[in-house]
Order: structure tokens, then sequence, then C-alpha cells
């Protein structure tokens, strides 16, 4: 067994060659192909940095878009649907729909905001997302939104009915790590099913990029759930108050995972919220389930060696230093498994639970999957316990539900997520069941 401790909370990717600039190269991105698709080749020949020029004519790149236009026809849709660092370069993946096909293409920026390379991506043959058979769009729409607060602008879609004028809301909150507004993982979209499931069922959602993959290089320093969650969630309800068809009355908020083991904190500062909805949420600390997780990965690898029991020993004593309540003699900013100390100490001072018991007037569900292997019924059963008779609440496990929320045959592992599975219908109708009812 190799020496791996499985960081599934603690996905972060840091860089600071761009950070701020990420927003302006999305947007670039975009009026790129606008100019090629309005046949204005000098203005997006000017995009292009001179290394570019010097092996591509202008000529040419007009011949390349002629041809691709030819093939594909006309832009109906261009969307940014992943950004990455690869060494100095940034790299935007776009997702074009054309009225014969579709293509994605790739934009190589360097760090002067210049093009370096423009690629037509092959079609993977890759599983895909599909829209859950739950999604009837006839019956929502959906509208580009931003979420803002101090030097920040995150995007986001507002997806609501379309045939109903007053309408409860539910702000979308991510788990860990960056996330773009869907919550994407391989094929699967998880805030996107819960999105347009609820809005087939009469309910509208927020969701927006996380600040993590937006403002990747904030998060080289030291930080907690604040900078990576809360202001965010606390600025798409803010948000959400503004909007004239919101039942006001009717304003919850949805967290997955991280999400929602920081709900409670949330809510106990917008009162106004009427309930709050906690999926494959934590109820233990972050180490107990690392813990957890490992020895799970650890039974799978079916190594029984010494040698093996003894790595996996050796991985759970380094857990261990992640459980610091203080700094002692160490900086905010020090690094421990990935994470700054200041963030592994915002998470262990904060008991979920007894928050959740606190909110004597918010509402609360709770779902949990029996499937799931970062988050298990051992979670479930103390939110139970704490909260499952408090008035308003619904504490339900989904025995053949995975961390993504989707329904699986065995508990399995991460493999699962390379597969397109739609978050469960069954889920989708008791979340959408349960705001409509009366407290």
């Amino acid at each position: 067994m190799k020496k791996v401790i499985l960081l599934i909370f603690a996905l972060f990717v840091t860089t600071t060659a761009f950070s701020q600039g990420v927003l302006n190269l999305l947007g670039r991105s975009q009026d790129f192909f606008k100019l090629l698709e309005e046949q204005k080749y000098t203005e997006a020949y000017g995009f292009m940095d001179s290394t570019f020029k010097a092996k591509v004519p202008e000529e040419d790149l007009k011949k390349i878009w002629t041809q691709i236009s030819e093939k594909l026809g006309k832009i109906e849709t261009l969307d940014v649907v992943s950004s990455k660092t690869q060494g100095q370069y940034f790299v935007v993946t776009l997702e074009g729909k054309f009225t014969n096909d579709e293509q994605n293409f790739l934009l190589a920026f360097n760090k002067a905001e210049k093009i370096v390379g423009f690629f037509l991506q092959p079609k993977s043959t890759a599983p895909t997302y599909t829209l859950p058979a739950y999604a009837d769009t006839a019956l929502y729409k959906e509208t580009e939104i931003n979420v803002k607060t101090p030097g920040h602008s995150l995007v986001g879609m507002l997806t609501v009915p379309k045939k109903l004028t007053s309408y409860p809301v539910v702000v979308l909150v991510h788990g860990s790590g960056p996330a773009d507004m869907d919550e994407t993982v391989g094929p699967n979209k998880p805030l996107k099913d819960i999105a347009v499931g609820l809005a087939s069922k009469g309910i509208a959602t927020i969701r927006y990029v996380k600040r993590t993959m937006i403002y990747a290089g904030e998060f080289g320093k030291a930080f907690t759930v604040k900078e990576e969650v809360m202001d965010d969630a606390l600025a798409a309800i803010a948000l959400a108050r503004t909007l004239p068809e919101v039942n006001k009355k009717q304003i919850y908020l949805l967290g997955h995972s991280l999400g929602g083991m920081i709900a409670p904190r949330i809510a106990a500062l917008a009162p106004d919220l009427n309930g709050i909805i906690m999926l494959a949420a934590p109820a233990r600390k972050f180490t107990d389930l690392l813990v957890e997780q490992n020895k799970y990965m650890f039974s799978l690898s079916k190594d029984t060696s010494e040698a093996g029991k003894k790595t996996l020993d050796t991985v759970i004593k380094e857990l261990d230093v992640t459980r610091i309540t203080k700094l002692g003699n160490m900086k905010p900013d020090s690094v421990l498994l990935g994470l700054p100390a200041s963030y592994w100490i915002d998470v262990n001072v904060n008991d979920q639970v007894v928050g959740a018991k606190k909110l004597a007037k918010q509402r609360i569900f709770v779902g949990q999957g029996g499937n799931d292997f970062q988050v298990s019924t051992t979670d479930y059963n103390l939110w139970n316990a704490a909260i499952g008779k408090k008035k308003g609440s619904m504490v339900k496990l989904y025995p053949e539900l995975n961390h993504l929320l989707s329904p699986q045959t065995e508990k399995g592992s991460m493999a699962q997520y390379n597969v397109p599975v739609s978050v469960s219908d069954v889920l989708i109708t008791d979340i959408s069941t349960w705001i409509k009812a009366k407290p």
C-alpha cells in the first residue's frame, strides 16, 4: 500500500501567477470568439502574442475560422467550462455549441494576457453530463448573475420557474476545494442537477463559481472557511433578498459536504433564512473523517501485510497534527497537510452540531447517503440524535446514495465519480416537499 493521505476535503489548488486577472481572462476568451464570429479578424488578431503572430499570419487566422464556420455553422452558445494553470501559462476551455455541431476550444494565455495558443479540443470518448430526466426545460429558465463581495465577483446562475410569479429560492453552497457553479466532478454536476430539479418543481436557486477557483492566488496564505465559503454565501443570500419575484419568507440555504457543515454558521449570521438543507454534511471533525476514509480505502486494497498495516498506522498518526485548536508557536499560514493552520483551527473550534441545535426559528433538512464513503452514516446518526426531533426538521438516510447524492449499488470508491449518474430524484422531491410544507 502506498503512503497516501486522502485529503478528500482539502483539494486546494494554489497559484500566484494569475489570481486577480483570471476573471479578465475568462471575459477576454469570449470576446476573442465574438470578434471572430463578427469577422473582425484584425481586432481578434490583436489578442495574440507576438510569438503566435510570428508563426500564424492574420490571414491564416481568418482561413481557420472560415473553415470552422463552414463546418460548424454559427455560434449559439460559448461557455467557459474550466480554467487552470499549466506552468507559466493559463489555459481556458470553452464549450461551443454551433448550429451544426458542438466543438470545444482551448486558449492559452501568457502573463501579459495575450493568447499564445489556440486549439480545437479533440472530442472525448469519455462519458459526458446529461440533464436528469426530472429536468423539464419547459418549466424553468436560467439567467447569468454575479455574486459580489469587496474585491471579488463570482459569475453565477439564477434558475427560476417560468410559470410562477412568486416562489421560494435556495442558495447552493459547494463542498471543499475549487469548484465551478455546477460543482462538476467528472461527468457529474450535483448542484446543476439540484437547481434544475427544484426549478422544475417551482423552486428557484442561486449557484455560483466558488472563490477558490477564480481567486486561487488568495489561498496560498492564511485563510479560514469565512473567506472560502461564508462571505460569498452571505452575499448570495443578500442577492436573493433583492429579487422581486422571490418570496422573502421562503429563502433557504443548501450546503453540500463542507457547505452543509458550515450551513449552521451561515444561518446564524442570516437570521431571516427560513431554513437550511445539509446534504452529506459532516457532523464530526475533518480529521476524524480523514482517518475513517483512509481506513476504508485501506480495506479496499485488501492488504493484510504487516508492512501495509504499519503504513496505515503512520498515516493516521500524521493526521493527528491537524487536530490543533490553537496556534501555539506556529504561524497562521503554517501548512499542515495542504491547508494553513488557521484553517484547521477554524474548523476544529467550530461545533456544527451545537450550532444547528441553537437555531431557534430556522428549519433544518439533513440528507445522508448510505453508500457515501466520504461522510458516513456515523454522521447521520449524530445529526439524527441532535436534531431529529427538532420542530420543522427532517433527518433522512438514503441507503443507496453516494457522496455526489446519486444512487449506487455499493459504497465503492472514487471511480464512481467517473460515471454520469444524476442526483436522486427521490432526494429532489423530498427537498421540494419539505420546502413547501407548512412549518
